[in-house]
């Protein structure tokens, strides 16, 4: 690397001060060596990172076209090692990951697939928050589910009878009685995997939304009881009796916020991935129920357009072709989030990483 008109970039000054001489000229053939040393250098605590990131960024002028190959493979090898660091450093050293769980009925089970691909990509997520259906898988993964268990849910969700808080008798029984109904299976089913856990004892902070049926006021939950909280959330108006809790009736909060963007900043977010399984039905209802069913989907399209945009990031999986009471479906749900995360996580790490060069570079 040495010569008279070569303009070295003296590593010893790297090690030591932290300095650099002029713009270098650093041959391509030769940049990724010294990236490379670099970087084992950092990952042995002998260079900074920030040195890492100093000689990338002196060295971008240094290229000539025919350099261009060689340096991206530079690029690539330094994005991996500022990826290592970030992830795995804690708020606040990094900005942290808030993860917002849209509703859905059914389609929401897609958020099942999005959590698996982000754990594979060792994507962190550092605080939760769900709407509706996204209440119950937000609120299962913050207790310390695993992906798999949830998987297991969605695949028996069948045989747990969820579908029948929407069908047969029940449906009768809205018209015949004039009285709203119970979700029996449903509830049973929260009772039995949240109903014994407060919010403060989550392994992730979490919160849920519902909404006061006499005022249509937004009611975030973040603390006391889980279960009633997610019952709450996940109880469909017009269709479901409103959920009495400390002189409040509550309904789905997806009717006043389809994605919690807003209320996974209030927990500590700085950077918000959303995962949205909004759809609407192309086929015209046949009673009564699926009437208010498609009511409620349609309104939370809309609101999703909205508050998407609030959103740093966000992962739509194709569920267009699932309807929201579709619950012997979640498993295809299912795959749709994981074969949409799986594509488009490449662009929430850059998106990410971007965001936290700030963060990563403060006090040089």
């Amino acid at each position: 690397m040495n010569g008279p008109g070569a303009g070295t970039l003296r590593s010893k000054e790297i090690v030591g001060g932290c300095k650099f001489g002029s713009p270098p000229m650093i041959p391509a053939g030769n940049f990724l060596m010294v990236l490379k040393m670099l970087i084992k250098m950092s990952s042995m605590n002998q260079c900074p990172l920030r040195c890492v990131f100093f000689a990338w960024c002196l060295c971008l002028s240094s290229f000539s076209p025919a350099a261009a190959q060689e340096f991206s493979k530079g690029d690539e090898i330094l994005r991996e090692l500022m990826w290592d660091k970030l992830v795995q450093a804690k708020p606040p050293a990094r900005p942290g990951v808030g993860l917002a769980l849209s509703g859905g009925g059914a389609r929401g089970f897609a958020h099942t697939g999005v959590l698996e691909a982000l754990e594979y990509a060792a994507f962190p997520v550092d605080y939760i928050s769900g709407t509706s259906v996204g209440s119950v898988i937000g609120g299962l993964y913050s207790s310390g589910m695993s992906v798999p268990d949830i998987w297991k849910f969605a695949k028996g969700t069948s045989t747990l009878k969820v579908s029948r808080d929407f069908r047969g008798i029940k449906l009768l029984s809205l018209l015949v009685t004039n009285k709203l109904i119970t979700p029996t299976y449903i509830n049973r089913f929260i009772e039995k995997n949240l109903g014994s856990l407060t919010f403060g004892q989550l392994k992730k902070p979490f919160s849920c939304v519902a909404m006061d049926f006499r005022t249509g006021e937004k009611i975030i939950f973040d603390e006391g009881p889980l279960g009633i909280a997610v019952r709450a959330s996940v109880n469909l108006p017009g269709i479901f009796a409103p959920v009495e809790y400390r002189h409040r009736y509550l309904v789905d909060g997806g009717v006043v916020d389809f994605i919690p963007v807003d209320a996974v900043r209030l927990l500590g977010a700085d950077w918000v991935l959303a995962s949205v399984t909004a759809g609407i039905s192309k086929e015209l209802p046949g009673n009564v129920l699926t009437s208010l069913l498609q009511v409620i989907d349609i309104r939370g399209s809309m609101l999703a357009g909205n508050e998407e945009k609030y959103a740093d990031f966000v992962i739509k999986p194709n569920v267009d072709g699932i309807k929201m009471a579709d619950f012997d479906q979640c498993t295809e749900a299912g795959d749709a989030g994981l074969m949409e995360a799986a594509k488009r996580v490449d662009g929430a790490r850059e998106a990410y990483l971007l965001f936290s060069a700030p963060r990563l570079l403060e006090g040089l």
